[in-house]
């Protein structure tokens, strides 16, 4: 669908974005969009429409048309710079990459050695303000189709939560429930950041136009080689079937032509490729804007919007060390204490590691997501926190 790029790398151009459909509409019933969010680096499809392993059952691994087959309409969006959406231009120079990370991703192809100069653009590529407005666009999108005009479902998965939440508190009206799997969130994360400048300039080549404060990270983007992936995904191994690491990594490069020639020599004129992924300033997102409340004193998210939260216990990425600098320090209970209403509900999953979607807990995960969109309850529960052991038990959480 079309959208006017916020991105600063390329603000103002027209581009398209991508936005997979699977119609779960049967016969007369009415039309109940759900509308999907991937993290920072895992793009929609491969996250919420992965493809099984060879003699697994079908959609065990797709949340997407787990939520079809019960009704649902759902749609799945790329952020640009992710999977299928345009990959603005100063992400296809591999000097732009993390320099941290090109010895060992981008060496010896494309690059012999690493760039000794400064990244050629040395600024994040995007922010809260740019992917705010592609999902306002898709949310747009989706309310203008015939009968589908009511408030959507969101789901977010990790850092899409950075991108969900505060759209949610800006516009309740537009949102039905929510439902953030390993929600990326900063108890003490940038209150606000927006630019001074309008971006009135048209971009060109000598002098785009960037977000402010100009040089925070340095580099507008990160990459990913297989092995790197894989190691990350090690966590939980009793939770992962054979051969479902390769499908994932496949479902995350194929659909990227540029880097799909990048990374390691597989086999002459092979390569297994490279996952690159935007670098992001987010504000907004913290302990002083989730129990935001609305003109009538209600609070948005936990009252107005029923939010379901669930993470996994071994999950270190959504929950980091204590240690680490304020934006940087991520919190899931500090998510569910900052929000907490009558209609939130949090749950952790024993042994589960942060890559929910293609553990063996995704079953799981799918079932909660259909009891919450479907009656605002999980197993007759609407607001708490618990743990869920690996037989089902429940356990309340204080």
């Amino acid at each position: 669908m079309p959208h006017v790029s916020k991105i600063p790398a390329n603000y103002g151009d027209p581009v398209q974005l991508p936005v997979r459909e699977y119609d779960g509409i049967h016969g007369d019933n009415p039309h109940k969009p759900v509308l999907m969010l991937h993290g920072r680096s895992v793009p929609a499809l491969a996250g919420f429409d992965l493809a099984p392993v060879p003699g697994g059952r079908a959609t065990r691994y797709s949340w997407a048309q787990e939520l079809a087959q019960d009704g649902y309409d759902v749609f799945l969006m790329d952020l640009q710079g992710s999977g299928r959406s345009p990959h603005p231009r100063v992400m296809d120079e591999p000097c732009n990459a993390n320099p941290t990370q090109q010895q060992s991703v981008l060496v010896p192809h494309p690059l012999p050695e690493p760039c000794s100069a400064l990244p050629p653009y040395p600024h994040e590529l995007g922010n809260t303000e740019s992917e705010t407005a592609e999902l306002e666009t898709v949310v747009r999108f989706i309310r203008d189709l015939p009968g589908l005009d009511k408030p959507v479902r969101f789901v977010g998965w990790s850092a899409a939560a950075l991108v969900m939440g505060p759209y949610a508190l800006q516009h309740p009206g537009d949102v039905e429930s929510m439902f953030l799997l390993a929600p990326i969130f900063p108890p003490k994360g940038r209150w606000s950041e927006k630019p001074d400048d309008p971006f009135g300039r048209p971009p060109d080549a000598a002098t785009l136009p960037v977000s402010r404060p100009a040089n925070m990270f340095g580099f507008p983007m990160h990459v990913a080689g297989k092995t790197g992936f894989k190691a990350s995904l090690a966590s939980t191994p009793a939770f992962w079937e054979p051969g479902v690491d390769e499908r994932a990594w496949d479902a995350c490069v194929q659909d990227d032509p540029v880097t799909a020639k990048w990374g390691h020599e597989e086999a002459p004129g092979v390569y297994e490729g490279v996952l690159r992924y935007r670098n992001t300033y987010s504000w907004g997102w913290n302990s002083r804007t989730a129990p935001h409340e609305d003109p009538a004193g209600t609070r948005v998210l936990g009252t107005r919007i029923p939010l379901l939260i669930v993470h996994g216990e071994l999950d270190r990425t959504a929950n980091s060390p204590a240690t680490f600098p304020d934006v940087l320090r991520f919190s899931v209970p500090a998510l569910y204490d900052a929000v907490k209403g009558a209609k939130t509900l949090m749950f952790c999953l024993a042994g589960a590691g942060h890559s929910l979607v293609w553990e063996t807990t995704a079953e799981t995960v799918h079932t909660m997501s259909r009891q919450w969109f479907h009656n605002g309850k999980v197993e007759g529960l609407g607001h708490g926190s618990y743990f869920r052991q690996t037989d089902g038990e429940l356990i309340p959480l204080p």
